[in-house]
């Protein structure tokens, strides 16, 4: 991947993985699909692999990345999602024709019609309508970094993790502690 890029945070659950597509949504934000090839390279990553993409695709996956984070948030927060939000997720949805496959060592791959970014988009929608709705064992919770405030999935046994990712928004916030509880440290000389 070109260095002019920041790299992906990648993780367990597409759905909120695409929502970290766009970081620091408190602070500076960082866009990490600024251009339709890098929309590529992420979905490649994702094992949605495309074949081009135009700049009014990348737009219509930018508006589904908000309307998931939207959707998310509230559901993280026990709030009910916008109307909007929820239609633009099922209308992606319901637009694609991938079709979920299994490889012989029973992995579900997901194959896209004619390798198009509308497909990949409808199986990352799917995902969101899946976690969203509760159907899978985890809940939905926001970064407690204030700069970050990115929904992730909990899979954690206790449900309490508070980071959306430790290697980047909890060591910020742990080295932050750190460094504020140096400073209240007495000089002993």
């Amino acid at each position: 991947m070109p260095s002019e890029f920041p790299d992906f945070r990648l993780g367990t659950v597409l759905a909120t993985s695409f929502t970290a597509t766009l970081t620091e949504r408190q602070g500076e934000p960082l866009e990490r699909i600024p251009t339709p090839q890098r929309l590529i390279d992420w979905l490649a990553v994702e094992g949605l692999a495309v074949d081009s993409c135009s700049a009014a695709e990348l737009k219509l996956a930018r508006k589904l990345r908000e309307a998931i984070h939207v959707a998310a948030t509230a559901a993280a927060t026990g709030d009910s999602p916008p109307a909007s939000a929820i239609r633009i997720i099922n209308d992606r949805s319901a637009a694609g024709r991938a079709a979920a496959t299994l490889t012989p060592n029973l992995e579900r791959v997901w194959r896209l019609n004619d390798s198009c970014v509308e497909d990949a988009l409808s199986v990352i929608a799917a995902d969101a309508v899946s976690i969203i709705a509760g159907e899978r064992d985890g809940r939905l919770a926001l970064c407690a970094s204030p700069t970050c405030r990115a929904a992730f999935f909990d899979t954690s046994q206790s449900r309490t993790r508070k980071w959306c990712d430790m290697g980047t928004c909890g060591n910020r916030q742990k080295k932050a502690r750190f460094m504020a509880n140096q400073h209240k440290k007495p000089d002993v000389h």
